[in-house]
């Protein structure tokens, strides 16, 4: 599958593959994004994933724009492969609904559903990280069912807490740390995606692969009391 690029700049690059979020585009832009890595002594920097694009900096010091694009050049020729398309399984608690999912009750009535029926589609989908952004550890996760697509909020929220859940359009998200925003809101998980006192701050990585297990509201202060973050999340 081919790719264009183009600069960004005086020390970076933008890849971009064709225009569509599908898995297999966002497999291969997970690819790159490794090999660059991988080329992180050699004067490659910070790279930044989207659903079909990835930016790549650089030092120009190091490398000219010329032998960047001669390296992606070969990248391109070389075979993809799939050791990237299927991330960890992590399996995220969320409390639907009430003080913790306002926004519920309008997903079902947008698509003609009781509040039981978005629950039971929502938690019992697959969900792939395509990518973070947006604040630290936001995960941008495709995968939903069309039965429970509701557009965003037409004012977005001032403040929305850190673990809420939420719809926009036809993807859902969590958001990691408390910070404004549009998406509605249909539970919340007593994970933290983001803890900057941890060796690794983000709970999830593009590649992921989400499920969301329905709890009640005792099993989320247990969860959220004993800091069990890592402890609910399983690899299968």
């Amino acid at each position: 599958m081919d790719f264009t690029f183009k600069p960004a700049g005086d020390q970076a690059i933008l890849i971009e593959f064709e225009n569509k979020i599908e898995e297999e585009i966002n497999a291969k832009v997970r690819h790159i994004a490794k090999l660059a890595e991988k080329e992180a002594d050699n004067g490659f920097g910070e790279v930044i994933l989207g659903y079909r694009s990835v930016l790549i900096h650089y030092n120009p010091v190091k490398l000219s724009y010329e032998q960047i694009t001669n390296k992606l050049k070969s990248w391109n020729e070389e075979h993809f492969t799939d050791e990237l398309s299927a991330g960890r399984k992590i399996h995220i608690p969320v409390l639907y609904g009430g003080e913790w999912g306002p926004d519920l009750e309008d997903v079902a009535k947008h698509n003609n559903l009781s509040p039981e029926e978005v629950i039971s589609i929502h938690s019992e989908g697959q969900y792939l990280v395509y990518f973070l952004g947006f604040t630290p550890g936001y995960p941008f996760m495709g995968g939903m069912s069309t039965k429970i697509s509701t557009p965003r909020l037409s004012s977005p929220r001032v403040s929305i807490p850190a673990g809420s859940v939420g719809i926009a359009n036809s993807q859902t998200g969590i958001y990691p740390v408390q910070s404004p925003g549009g998406w509605r809101l249909i539970g919340r998980t007593p994970l933290r995606l983001y803890d900057p006192d941890r060796v690794n701050p983000f709970l999830l990585d593009a590649g992921d692969i989400v499920y969301f297990k329905v709890i009640n509201h005792e099993e989320f202060l247990e969860i959220e009391k004993n800091n069990q973050a890592w402890d609910i999340c399983s690899s299968e």
